[in-house]
């Protein structure tokens, strides 16, 4: 994977990001502590996968692994669903299989780590190689990660995974190289919808406005890990 390929798609797709107003962020100080908030409104997701294309450039995610990716939700008219995410997204998706017209509608729901307040991956590694800095974010330190798969397998989400080329365990950061030099993640950078939003120290006011009016919950509030991955008007049934 090469760079030229990676700077390729990130200014390709950045440009059709920006031409639908995407906003633009000042930069925030290096070694600075700052407030991140990331939102995700899936009825703006498309499904054009270039959220998840453009993480595996910029975090050389090994083939068949995802830091993101997309599924399919499928609502019935009798209440009951069908979740698809045919290679994270990006075997693309074909018609539902089920009839027509007994689809009440159907959802992209972007994936990613939550980055939970109260979270199982932390409390369960055995050599800390999971923390959260200073923050609030949780990273993974993969010189000291052993690969005993505690917290991938902790991770009620399924956001994390073994990566098999660094011998460590691997998840969504946020793109934390990133964010702290300012910018934002990379999978925001591209989405052409705004789908996707990210928030540095309060530079996009309509995430803290959602979140102030009551508009946004996390994944499975209910089991009690406090994601601070927000999703606007997001279906109960998504899990």
């Amino acid at each position: 994977m090469t760079e030229l390929s990676r700077r390729s798609f990130i200014v390709t797709t950045s440009a059709a990001a920006m031409s639908c107003g995407l906003a633009s962020y000042a930069l925030a100080g290096a070694g600075e502590e700052h407030t991140y908030e990331f939102m995700v409104d899936p009825s703006k997701c498309i499904g054009c996968i270039h959220c998840v294309k453009a993480c595996i450039l910029e975090n050389d995610v090994p083939e068949h692994n995802f830091r993101t990716w997309i599924e399919r939700y499928t609502f019935k008219k009798d209440q009951t669903f069908i979740v698809e995410s045919p290679n994270g997204g990006l075997d693309g998706f074909g018609e539902p299989d089920v009839d027509p017209k007994d689809i009440k509608k159907a959802v992209f729901i972007p994936k990613l780590c939550n980055q939970c307040d109260n979270t199982p991956c932390l409390q369960v590694c055995p050599v800390g190689a999971t923390y959260m800095g200073p923050e609030g974010l949780i990273h993974i330190d993969s010189e000291h990660c052993i690969g005993c798969g505690y917290c991938i397998q902790s991770c009620p989400y399924g956001a994390r995974f073994y990566n098999h080329e660094t011998g460590a365990a691997d998840k969504c950061d946020w793109c934390y190289h990133r964010i702290s030099k300012g910018m934002v993640p990379a999978c925001v950078e591209v989405c052409p919808t705004e789908a996707r939003r990210f928030s540095i120290d309060g530079s996009d006011p309509l995430i803290a406005s959602e979140k102030n009016e009551g508009n946004t919950r996390g994944l499975r509030q209910s089991i009690g890990t406090e994601p601070k991955l927000a999703y606007l008007g997001l279906e109960e049934k998504v899990r």
